[in-house]
């Protein structure tokens, strides 16, 4: 399986993503505001979209493995 550089940042995306919501979940800590100037800043709402994105590109995901599997198997 290649991996390209847009699934190496998608999937760290969502993995930051995960861990922020694993904070929030927690410890009531949002990670991303605390580093970046709070929810309202701007460049937390960038962060935020791009690891919205990220989840929605990592759908893709789905597809591709399971044409991996299919080819495999012929």
């Amino acid at each position: 399986m290649s991996t390209k550089p847009l699934d190496f940042i998608s999937l760290l995306l969502i993995i930051i993503g995960a861990i922020n919501w694993g904070l929030i979940g927690f410890f009531q800590f949002d990670l991303v505001a605390t580093l970046f100037g709070g929810m309202e800043s701007w460049f937390s709402r960038i962060i935020y979209a791009l690891v919205g994105l990220a989840g929605l590109y990592g759908l893709s995901l789905f597809g591709r493995i399971d044409n991996e599997d299919v080819r495999k198997t012929e």
